[in-house]
C-alpha cells in the first residue's frame, strides 16, 4: 500500500512513539492529521521535535481523547486511524487509577465508535507488552495469558478487548499492535532508558528500583515502521501482533551499558520510591516477534548500541528538557 496522500489520524500525536510515527507517515507522503491532548500554551508535545518542513505539512488537532465529539470531528474524511492516544504511566496509574481508566478506556471506545459511525478503513490500536504480566514462558508469544499487574495493565487489557469487539461484533478493521518496551529521542523521564541517560548526565548517578527484571527494548523508528507495516498488512486485520527484538536484558545491565555510554564511573544507587509494589513488578519480558515477520515483513534493524548511543546524544543536546532533581511518575 502507498501511503502517499492516504488520510491518516494518530492520536497521542505529541507523544515519544506518536510523534515519530506522524513524522514517519509524512515523509512517506501520507496527509497526516495529528491530535494532541489540548492545553491552553498551545504546547505539541514532542512534536515540537519534528523539522520545520515535515511539521509544515501536518494538521495538528488539539482536543481530549475522552470527548467523543473531538475525536469524531478529527476522525471525518480519515483512512486509517493510528490510536496511541494513552495514560501510560505506571506509578502514575497507581495514584491516580480512574484517570487512567477514562484515558485509556473511554479513549478507545471513542475512536472505534467514531471509525465505526464513519467507515474509516482500518484502525490501527496500541496495547502494551505490560498487559502479559511477568513472562509464564519465554518468548512470549500472542497466545500467552493475559495477566495484566497495575491498573495502567488492566486498562489496556480492557481496551484491547473492546478493540477485539468491534472487530468481532461490527467487522471493524482493527488490528492490535502491541509492542514491547520502545526507547529513543523525544522519549521522557518516566521511562527508563531517559531517566538513567538523563541521571547520568546531569547528577553522575543513577538511581533506580529493581535491578533483576528483564526488558525486551526497541528502537523507536523501528515501532514506527512495524505499525505502518502492520496497518499495510490484510492478514493482520483482527488480529494481535507483537512488536519487538526478542531480546532481553536486565534493569541492572541497562543502567551499566547507558553509564559506559555517557563516558563516566556512574555509581548506580537503588532508590525506593522508584520500586514497584511486589505484586506489580513485571519481573521478565522477551518477545517472539515471529508474527509480526510473517504477517508483515518486519524485523528490527537498529541495534541496542546503536539506539542507546543514538539516544544518549539527543539528550545531550536536550537536557534541559528533563528534571533530573526528582522522580518523575
Amino acid at each position: 500500500m502507498s501511503w502517499n496522500g492516504k488520510r491518516v489520524l494518530v492520536t497521542g500525536a505529541g507523544g515519544f512513539i506518536g510523534s515519530h510515527l506522524a513524522e514517519l507517515l509524512a515523509r512517506e507522503g501520507a496527509e497526516v492529521v495529528a491530535f494532541v491532548r489540548y492545553n491552553s500554551r498551545s504546547d505539541w508535545g514532542m512534536l515540537g521535535q519534528v523539522s520545520s518542513e515535515i511539521l509544515d505539512a501536518i494538521q495538528v488537532v488539539a482536543g481530549d481523547i475522552t470527548d467523543p465529539y473531538a475525536v469524531r470531528e478529527a476522525a471525518m474524511n480519515i483512512d486509517v486511524i493510528f490510536h496511541l492516544a494513552a495514560q501510560i504511566a505506571i506509578p502514575y496509574s497507581y495514584k491516580h487509577p480512574r484517570e487512567t481508566s477514562l484515558a485509556n478506556l473511554i479513549g478507545t471506545l471513542n475512536v472505534l465508535q467514531a471509525a465505526r459511525d464513519l467507515d474509516v478503513q482500518k484502525v490501527v490500536h496500541t496495547s502494551t507488552s505490560e498487559v502479559y504480566g511477568t513472562a509464564q514462558t519465554v518468548p512470549i508469544n500472542e497466545s500467552h495469558p493475559i495477566n495484566p499487574q497495575s491498573p495502567y495493565a488492566a486498562t489496556k487489557a480492557g481496551a484491547d478487548h473492546l478493540a477485539q469487539s468491534f472487530f468481532l461484533s461490527f467487522g471493524l478493521p482493527v488490528v492490535t499492535v502491541r509492542p514491547f518496551n520502545t526507547y529513543g529521542p523525544r522519549q521522557s523521564a518516566r521511562a527508563v532508558v531517559p531517566a538513567f541517560i538523563s541521571q547520568a548526565l546531569a547528577n553522575g548517578v543513577i538511581k533506580l528500583g529493581a535491578t533483576e527484571p528483564t526488558r525486551d527494548l526497541t528502537y523507536c523508528t523501528d515501532t514506527g515502521r512495524g505499525f505502518m507495516a502492520l496497518a499495510e498488512a490484510p492478514e493482520a486485520v483482527g488480529r494481535v501482533v507483537n512488536l519487538g527484538n526478542n531480546l532481553e536484558i536486565s534493569i541492572g545491565d541497562l543502567a551499566r551499558i547507558i553509564a559506559d555510554l555517557c563516558g563516566k564511573d556512574i555509581p548506580l544507587e537503588i532508590d525506593q520510591q522508584r520500586l514497584r509494589p511486589e505484586g506489580s513488578e513485571v519481573m521478565r519480558l522477551r518477545v517472539d516477534n515471529t508474527l509480526a515477520n510473517e504477517l508483515a515483513g518486519w524485523a528490527p534493524t537498529i541495534t541496542l548500541k546503536e539506539g542507546l548511543a543514538s539516544t544518549v546524544e539527543w539528550i545531550k543536546e536536550n537536557l534541559a528538557l528533563f528534571k533530573t532533581d526528582r522522580y518523575i511518575v
